[in-house]
C-alpha cells in the first residue's frame, strides 16, 4: 500500500515519542561514500527531534578514508559519533551489528535510520521480524519516492535535499567540484587524496 510520508498521524507519533523516550541512541547504517550534506542534515534532524543522546554512523563497508571523512564532518559534534571499527575490515551485517549494540547498551532504546526508498525493501531484509524487536525504525523522506511497509515505521520530517554519494562521484570524475554539497573539510581531503578521479 502506498502511503503519503508525512501526515497528522505521522506529527503526532513524533511529538509522543519525543515525550517518552529520552535514553535512544540513533543508528545511521550507510555506505557515506562519501559522507554528505544531506546525511548529516538527517542525522541531527533524527537527533534533535527525537530527543537522542547521539546518532551513531556505521559504514556499510567501512574503509579507513570513509572512516576518515566521517570525522572530519563531524568534527566538534559531540552528538554524532562515528563507529570507526568498521573499518577493521570484519565484515557485520545489520542484524549483528544491531546485536552488538543492544548488549552494549541494554537499557538504551535503538532506532535504525533509513531513507524513504528503503522502506519498500524492508519485507526482504534478512532476519527482519527479529531485528524489529531490537530497534525502532525511523524514516526520512526522500524527494520523488513514496513508500509503505505493514512493518511499524517513524516518519521524521526532515529538509529533503536530492543529494547522492554516487552523484557526487561522478561530479568528481567529470572534473566538477561538489561546492556545498560535501563538508569543507572533507571536499579538501577528497582534493588532497585523489579520490574518485577515476573510480566512479
Amino acid at each position: 500500500m502506498t502511503v503519503d510520508l508525512l501526515t497528522p498521524f505521522t506529527k503526532v507519533e513524533i511529538k509522543r515519542e519525543m515525550t517518552i523516550h529520552k535514553n535512544g541512541i540513533g543508528l545511521f547504517w550507510g555506505a557515506f561514500n562519501p559522507v554528505h550534506v544531506a546525511h548529516l542534515i538527517i542525522a541531527d534532524q533524527v537527533r534533535q527531534q527525537l530527543h537522542l543522546e547521539n546518532v551513531q554512523f556505521l559504514p556499510e563497508k567501512g574503509t579507513d578514508q570513509v572512516v576518515e571523512m566521517l570525522k572530519l564532518a563531524t568534527e566538534g559534534k559531540e552528538n554524532l559519533i562515528v563507529e570507526e571499527s568498521r573499518s577493521s575490515g570484519v565484515a557485520c551485517g545489520i542484524f549483528e551489528t544491531v546485536e552488538t549494540f543492544k548488549k552494549k547498551f541494554p537499557d538504551t532504546d535503538l532506532y535504525f535510520i533509513i531513507g524513504g526508498d528503503m522502506v519498500n525493501s524492508l519485507s526482504r531484509w534478512p532476519q527482519i521480524d527479529e531485528l524489529m524487536k531490537l530497534v525502532t525504525f525511523v524514516a526520512v523522506q526522500r524527494p520523488k519516492y513514496r513508500a509503505g511497509t505493514s512493518y511499524p515505521i517513524l516518519w521524521v520530517d526532515c529538509p529533503q535535499m536530492d543529494i547522492s554519494s554516487t552523484q557526487i562521484r561522478e561530479q568528481i570524475a567529470k572534473g566538477i567540484v561538489p561546492n556545498f554539497l560535501l563538508a569543507p573539510r572533507v571536499l579538501a581531503y577528497i582534493k588532497k587524496e585523489g579520490l574518485y578521479l577515476k573510480n566512479v
